[in-house]
């Protein structure tokens, strides 16, 4: 059979069509699905309601039992390695919390750069303690040998890189009113935008993951709390069995956890915390890669949610997780069918350089989407509105960087988790102390 006969073969055949149905209908779907759930989040639980005034009697920064009407203490946990580059401007951000009972913990995971050095002139601020480890054992080892260390009642865990905003933990707090609640996740925006990848990722964290996640609180459960901001309740993360060393994006582990628990996890987009992201496309696809593996692995580690009837609230974030990772297969298959078509000179079933009907309305919806994300988080990140052009490459850039990442990644929807822990590399170069 010639390689024109097996082309028309393949594009004839049921299996292709549904493939192109799917592919086609799935962006559509989720995209109205997302921009109305999202809307609903809005109108439901955000609003301009000031954060409680910092309660000026709760001492200034005690530690142990609460008495009535203190504020609970806050331990931030913050792991790094090699982030000579960022740490010192981080804790500054971190010491200036409009908040009066809290500790920053820092814990030094085995540096070989200038990490301790740079945080050495803050640390005459009582508030501010370091741990230091010899051996680089990973983000979720450095956590959880942090966590008997910690006096807080609620932790915070932040990325080496990340910059509070003053009235975050007013915001994030007075959630742990609830005894269900387990974690609670702010809305990290981009402080790095000097070119056009990190512009981006801007429009990105509006208009995906922010607006991906007041969908999912409105059906009842989130696939992940942001590593980069996450406030815990110790008690809660202990009764889990703390963080998992051998998966790659600890965050959405340790979320499947406590849901699995039936834990509340919550999102407050009104806890505002800056960070870099990423300015290479090497550095971009490697970290997608690392997020896209680790999704897998917590997929197959607990993909016995869709068969337990107490872990139906999951059901939804589980098939909608599995959904996207079958869509980004379908890219890559189609993507690479038609190129092989066009050279062959077989001109693709369901593609054409001419934009078409279906065509148009997944970007007409993408768009749409990208719109509402950034409307929606603008009151947070005024600047994110100058950056909306940039949402007419995303479904050009952005779909085909996640779909192959995804796919590279999915080997791991079919393997355990090796046993030792999953050590990091940090490359910073978006800002200095």
């Amino acid at each position: 059979m010639s390689l024109e006969s097996l082309l028309l073969a393949v594009q004839s055949s049921p299996p292709y069509w549904i493939v192109l149905v799917f592919f086609a209908a799935y962006p559509i779907v989720t995209s109205i699905m997302w921009i109305i759930t999202a809307l609903l989040f809005r109108m439901r639980w955000e609003n301009a309601t000031p954060p409680p005034p910092p309660d000026a009697a709760a001492g200034a920064h005690g530690a142990g039992g609460r008495e009535a009407g203190e504020r609970p203490f806050v331990t931030l946990l913050v792991p790094a390695h090699n982030e000579e580059a960022v740490i010192a401007r981080s804790v500054r951000a971190m010491l200036a919390l409009d908040y009066p009972r809290f500790e920053v913990l820092v814990i030094d995971d085995g540096s070989r750069d200038g990490t301790v050095a740079a945080l050495a002139p803050l640390l005459a601020d009582r508030r501010l303690r370091l741990v230091s480890k010899n051996v680089n054992e990973g983000k979720a080892m450095a956590l959880n040998d942090a966590l008997p260390l910690a006096r807080g009642e609620i932790l915070l865990a932040l990325d080496a890189d990340a910059e509070p905003e003053a009235q975050l933990l007013n915001w994030i707090v007075p959630h742990f009113d609830s005894p269900r609640v387990a974690a609670v996740t702010g809305n990290p925006r981009v402080l790095n935008t000097k070119n056009f990848l990190a512009r981006l990722q801007s429009v990105e964290f509006s208009s995906i993951i922010s607006l991906l996640r007041r969908a999912q609180r409105i059906w009842g459960r989130i696939v992940t709390v942001s590593g980069v901001v996450a406030a815990l309740r110790k008690s809660a993360v202990a009764d889990v069995g703390g963080f998992s060393p051998n998966m790659p994006t600890e965050d959405i582990e340790l979320t499947w956890k406590l849901q699995k628990r039936h834990y509340d996890v919550r999102y407050e987009p009104r806890a505002i915390c800056w960070m870099t992201v990423p300015q290479s496309y090497r550095g971009h696809f490697h970290q997608r890669l690392r997020w896209a593996r680790g999704l897998a692995q917590v997929l197959h580690k607990h993909r016995d949610v869709l068969t337990t009837w107490n872990c139906r609230r999951l059901w939804p974030v589980f098939v909608e997780s599995a959904l996207s990772i079958l869509w980004s297969l379908c890219f890559v298959f189609l993507t690479t069918l038609w190129t092989v078509s066009y050279l062959a000179g077989v001109p693709p079933i369901g593609a054409s350089p001419i934009p078409n009907l279906w065509g148009m309305s997944i970007a007409t919806l993408c768009i749409a989407q990208l719109t509402t994300g950034v409307l929606i988080d603008r009151r947070y990140d005024p600047q994110v509105l100058r950056y909306l052009p940039y949402a007419v490459w995303y479904p050009i850039v952005y779909w085909a960087l996640l779909a192959l990442t995804t796919v590279i990644a999915m080997p791991y929807l079919f393997k355990r988790p090796k046993a030792q822990p999953v050590r990091w590399q940090t490359a910073r170069t978006g800002k200095t102390a």
